[in-house]
Parts: C-alpha cells; sequence; structure tokens
C-alpha cells in the first residue's frame, strides 16, 4: 500500500506527539479534525484501490478463456482373420481358375490359381466329348436358341450301338431311322455320354473318324492347346489325352459356348426317354457343367464349371479339372472340398465394435471423457487378407456426448468401410473456485 505525502505527514505528526515525552502542546481541535479527514480520506483511497485490484481479478477469473482439453488418441491396430485352408485332392492332378474375383485373389486367379499333382497329360476318358462338341459346333455353329440341321442315323449308326455295347462304354437307343436335330445330338452324347452318338455325329460332321481326327488336331493347334491328343471322339481310347492346363483352357470356351454350357447344364434328355446325367454333382454346390469321364479305377476324370456365391457384387465362376482320380467318389468329395474351401475363405472379419475407445480427453480440473468408435462394423476380405484403418478427427465444438468428432477408414483388398467417431461422457466446466484458485492455467489477461 502506497501513502500520499500529507498523510506521512501528518502521521509522523501524531505519531511524534505521541512519542514524545515533552509537554505536548494544546493542538486546535479544528485542525486536528482537518488531519483526522485528511488521513480517513487517504486510507479510504487505498482500500478502494485495493478491492477494486481484487473485484477485476475476480471479473477476469471467472471470464478467462479455459485451456483445451488434452487429448490421446490411439488407431485402431490392423486385423486379419487366419489364412483360407482349401483342400486339394491327394491323387491324381487338380487345377482351379477363379474369374470374377482378381481383386481378392490377384490377377493370376483366372489363369490357373491352385494345382496338385504333376502336369503331364493324362487319358481324358469322356471328357473327350465336350472337345467334339466344340469341334463340331466350330465346323457347324448354331445360334442360341437354334436346333441346327435334322440328323438321321441309318443302319451303320445303329450298329454303333452294339459296338460299344460290347465294350462296355455308355450307351443310348438309336434305332435305325432315326432323326433329331443336332442340338439334340449333342445332347446324348454329352449329357448321358452316350458313345455311339458321339462317334455317329463326328461322323456326320466329318465324314469319317479320320476326318474329325484332323478337324480335331486343327481346332486343338488353332487354340494353342498343345498339350491334348485327340484321336477319336468317344474318349474310350487311352491316346485321348491331355494336360490340366490345357483343360481349364477347354472348359472356358464350352462354358463360353451357349449351345455347349446349356447342354451340359441339363439333368436329362428329354428326347431321348428323360436319360439322366452322369455328372452326379450337376446342381450341387454352384455345380452347373461341364464332363465326367473315367476309365476305370484310378483314371476317374471330371471337368467342371461352376458359379460361386461368395457375397460380393457377382458369383465368381470357377474353371477345374481333375484328372487320374482312384474313384468317383474320391474325385466328387476333391471338388466339392476346393468350392467349399473358396466358399468359407471369404469371411466378414469384424474390425469395429459400437464403444470401442481410440482416445480421450482430460482437463487440468478433473473432468473427462472419451473417444469412441460410434457403431460395430465388418468388412469382406479373402483369406488372411490384413484391414488397414486410418483415423481422422476434428476439434470438438461443445464436448458434448454424442458429438461426431471424425471417422474410421477401413480397408481391406477392394472394399472400405468407415464408422463415426464419437465422445462418450461430456467436459463440465470447472468451479468458480477453481478458476480463482488456478490463475496461471486461464487464458491470457
Amino acid at each position: 500500500m502506497t501513502l500520499h505525502d500529507d498523510s506521512r505527514e501528518e502521521f509522523a505528526e501524531l505519531d511524534e506527539l505521541m512519542t514524545s515525552s515533552a509537554p505536548v502542546a494544546a493542538v486546535d481541535p479544528e485542525i486536528r479534525r482537518a488531519r483526522r479527514t485528511r488521513a480517513l480520506i487517504s486510507t479510504g483511497v487505498v482500500l478502494a484501490v485495493v478491492l477494486a485490484s481484487i473485484g477485476g481479478y475476480v471479473a477476469w477469473a471467472l471470464t478467462a478463456p479455459l485451456p483445451a482439453p488434452e487429448v490421446s488418441t490411439s488407431t485402431p491396430a490392423d486385423r486379419a482373420l487366419g489364412a483360407a485352408a482349401i483342400p486339394l485332392p491327394v491323387d491324381g492332378a487338380t487345377a482351379v481358375s477363379v474369374s470374377g474375383a482378381d481383386e481378392y485373389l490377384g490377377e493370376s486367379a483366372s489363369g490357373i490359381w491352385l494345382t496338385s499333382g504333376t502336369s503331364e497329360p493324362r487319358p481324358i476318358a469322356s471328357i473327350t466329348k465336350i472337345v467334339a462338341a466344340l469341334v463340331i459346333l466350330d465346323a457347324h455353329p448354331l445360334a442360341d436358341g437354334d436346333n441346327g440341321p435334322t440328323l438321321v442315323f441309318d443302319k451303320a449308326d445303329h450298329d454303333l450301338y452294339d459296338k460299344y455295347y460290347v465294350m462296355g462304354a455308355t450307351i443310348a437307343p438309336m434305332p435305325t431311322g432315326t432323326s433329331m436335330p443336332l442340338r439334340t445330338a449333342l445332347a446324348a452324347m454329352i449329357v448321358p455320354s452316350a458313345c455311339n452318338y458321339a462317334e455317329a455325329v463326328a461322323k456326320w460332321a466329318f465324314g469319317s473318324q479320320s476326318g474329325f481326327a484332323r478337324a480335331a488336331r486343327d481346332w486343338l493347334a488353332a487354340h494353342g492347346l498343345t498339350g491334348t491328343t485327340i484321336v477319336e471322339p468317344t474318349g474310350v481310347s487311352r491316346e485321348n489325352t491331355s494336360t490340366p492346363g490345357d483343360l481349364i483352357a477347354i472348359g472356358k470356351l464350352a462354358a463360353a459356348d451357349p449351345v455347349i454350357a446349356r447342354i451340359a447344364a441339363s439333368p436329362t434328355v428329354a428326347q431321348l426317354g428323360g436319360m439322366p446325367t452322369t455328372n452326379s454333382l450337376l446342381g450341387t454346390a454352384g455345380i452347373t457343367g461341364l464332363k465326367t469321364g473315367n476309365l476305370g479305377e484310378g483314371s476317374y476324370n471330371f471337368l467342371y464349371t461352376a458359379t460361386v456365391d461368395v457375397g460380393i457384387d457377382a458369383p465368381l465362376h470357377v474353371t477345374g479339372v481333375t484328372l487320374g482320380g482312384w474313384s468317383r467318389s474320391s474325385v466328387n468329395e476333391g471338388v466339392l472340398g476346393v468350392l467349399g474351401g473358396i466358399r468359407a475363405g471369404f469371411q466378414r472379419l469384424p474390425v469395429a465394435s459400437d464403444g470401442d475407445e481410440v482416445g480421450t480427453f482430460t482437463t487440468p480440473w478433473g473432468s473427462s471423457a472419451r473417444m469412441v468408435v460410434g457403431e460395430s462394423a465388418a468388412i469382406l476380405v479373402w483369406s488372411d487378407t490384413v484391414a488397414t484403418a486410418t483415423m481422422t478427427t476434428t476439434t470438438p465444438k461443445e464436448y458434448a456426448d454424442g458429438e461426431v468428432i471424425g471417422e474410421i477408414t477401413w480397408t481391406a483388398g477392394p472394399n472400405t468401410v468407415r464408422v463415426p467417431v464419437v465422445i462418450e461422457g461430456s467436459i463440465e466446466p470447472p468451479t468458480e473456485w477453481w478458476r480463482l484458485t488456478h490463475p496461471g492455467e486461464l487464458g491470457e489477461r
């Protein structure tokens, strides 16, 4: 506190009078009253200044800006599931191609994605009839929905029934004089795998077995199928051979031909009294074709196509082949295992749960709130594809419960999913006492 000069003099005089041992001279009462008044006024001024200073501080402390809450964030860690297990047959040779999933499986998947066994040419048995149909339609094309020219089978064709019956091959009735459109004749050789129809139609198309063999060689060469040899149209000869890689290409050509694809997807041939397909898996696990074949124990084959729904925009198209299986049941089990493994390998990976903490807000005055995920989410992944997260946040406006302050984006392969980041709890203002007693933590004066 600072005293004015006049006040100092007056207090000094009073002090001298009070402490002096000399006789005190009488002081005029009026003078004494004036001096006392001046002292009181000076003291009041000092007190007023002090009180004004205190009032100013209180006003400032109660309205000064508060420090921003301290923020701590933590971006969620990468997530992944275990690797997919696709069981491949242990006997023979297998190849699998998948179209429609390059973004998940890689571009190589639409070529040859999976293989097992060796790649040398093996006897293909009745899969030959798919090659024969492709060669015949190359020379005598049919539009989709067109039945084609009418074939009339003579006595020589009828005798083929007995020929293949003696051989123990698959046959279908063909009385002399039987007539049918080319489409039906092709169905007879593919669906019930009638060998007598395969030879009869090949002879009709190329004049003889040798004529068919030459046409088959030319067709294979034109398509770059150098690992395939076809000497006759039925598959009874073990000289009809191919590799898993060539058969994948042949299967795709057959599936792309609307005539062959529709025939191979037919469970029966109505014009032959409802003779059933040899493909016992047709319609199972999405299998749409194409052709079985066997030459006995250890020589069971299956060239197949399938559509597999895995939860993306369109189903996957699978082309596969197994050659040299020990039995029909082992081949079928292997195919179902492959398709099941592909389907199971696409999974929804949980990446976020509603309420997961990703950060905190804390204040010097003890109020706090959490930064949390606003909703649960999952993302479609293939196998052990890793899902990674990026998080962006903004400064809250109100620090209030439920306020959206950002988002987390999860990415895995071609897919992304976003979830909001929200405040859980609210930042409450400090008490007046805290403001008054923590001036160093308030905003500038």
